[in-house]
């Protein structure tokens, strides 16, 4: 008789904390606004609707292995509400951390671009917040909208040049080594291999920086025309490309570092680990047999993003006073043949262990390493999208003719 009581004791207990679970979840009124990240490139994130019905993004920093450093500089992920629904964002988690301190890269020139379309992209601003937040509201156009910090390159968009440049007589393309995660590092090479002079470009490194993919799109795009002027180039030169050097990172939407936590622009004062930085050690490899079989670049560029958009020049130790006339060559024509306006780094100005530094030491090559501004381009006075990308590189071939004049 008493467990009988118990048992109906227990079961009208359950009974009511079910009802209050049901009461509960009968109050929860279902979003109309809903984020996904669940596509290439997006970025990870958590969000919630807060209860003014705004969407609060927590990004999710990418850290490095070695050190304290933490970073969050790409953001890209797709809103999903009914047509003319107005959706206000608040992302935050902006407080990264360089050289064991803080350096937000929130600035008054901060922007977003946004897409309805998923290919036509426009630039708008943003309203800085207290704590390192961001915030922007737009009306839905369409069912989706998709939001990133830079207009995106993904794996799929260099799949289809990488296509196009193998159908070309004037290319190859050599798989060089694999990722920490499995994915092929390709070598693009136009022109023909026993020209007077090399050229040797990498993009992609840190993964938000998509800025350098786009303009190695514009300058295989040039190169191959097939044109009078892209013929006078590759008489006096050939170029090699490493198009993307941090797929794992590009792949899952990470901002900085390899799948192993490594920064793929520093170390290169020493032979790179090929269990933590696999293509640090296959570009290594490649470099190694370039200068075996005589055919050392001539000079190599390493492109990236960043807030400044200077010619970062190297200052290794030694006699650099070849070395820094002919950076201050290329500065100059790249003032006069592109839209650059920034000029190189200051004489004071030290970059140890990245790829421009280290390969001028342990190669022999002449390097720098090419910023792009992903905020604004002074010379063009604007926001910059992928089309400004696209015409840098498109008159980068006209640069390096008359630099290896």
């Amino acid at each position: 008789m008493l467990a009988g009581c118990l048992t109906a004791t227990v079961s009208a207990v359950a009974a009511e904390a079910s009802d209050k679970r049901s009461a509960v979840a009968d109050s929860i009124v279902q979003p109309k606004i809903f984020i996904n990240t669940g596509f290439e490139n997006a970025s990870p994130m958590n969000w919630e609707i807060d209860s003014a019905g705004r969407v609060i993004g927590s990004m999710v920093y990418d850290h490095e292995r070695f050190s304290k450093n933490r970073a969050v500089n790409h953001f890209h992920f797709r809103i999903e509400a009914p047509v003319g629904t107005d959706v206000t964002v608040i992302l935050e988690n902006f407080d990264n951390i360089w050289n064991n301190r803080h350096a937000s890269d929130l600035s008054d020139r901060s922007r977003y671009v946004v897409s309805f379309d998923n290919k036509k992209w426009e630039s708008r601003s943003v309203k800085a917040l207290p704590g390192r937040r961001m915030q922007f509201s737009l009306k839905m156009e369409a069912p989706h909208a998709y939001i990133a910090s830079v207009e995106p390159y993904r794996i799929s968009d260099l799949d289809k040049m990488l296509a196009k440049i193998g159908r070309s007589k004037l290319a190859g393309i050599t798989t060089i080594g694999k990722t920490a995660e499995g994915r092929p590092l390709e070598i693009i090479r136009i022109g023909n291999e026993n020209a007077p002079k090399r050229l040797f470009l990498r993009a992609r490194a840190h993964a938000f920086e998509a800025g350098g993919n786009w303009t190695v799109e514009g300058l295989v795009e040039k190169l191959l025309s097939n044109d009078e002027d892209s013929k006078r180039y590759l008489k006096r030169y050939c170029v090699y490309i490493l198009p993307m050097a941090n797929k794992d990172g590009v792949a899952r939407g990470k901002t900085r570092f390899n799948a192993n936590g490594y920064d793929l622009n520093r170390k290169w004062d020493k032979p790179a680990d090929s269990l933590v930085a696999p293509e640090n050690y296959a570009l290594e490899q490649w470099l190694h047999k370039m200068v075996k079989a005589k055919k050392r670049p001539d000079l190599a560029l390493d492109i990236h993003n960043d807030a400044g958009g200077n010619l970062h020049v190297s200052r290794p130790d030694g006699d650099i006073s070849d070395y820094l006339a002919h950076m201050e060559k290329l500065d100059k024509l790249l003032r006069q043949y592109t839209w650059f306006t920034e000029g190189s780094t200051k004489p004071s100005f030290r970059n140890p262990g990245t790829l421009g530094e280290g390969i001028i030491e342990r190669f022999g090559v002449y390097a720098a390493v090419y910023e792009l501004n992903y905020e604004w381009i002074a010379g063009l006075k604007k926001a910059p999208l992928a089309s400004d990308w696209l015409s840098l590189g498109n008159k980068l071939p006209e640069v390096f003719y008359h630099y290896f004049e």
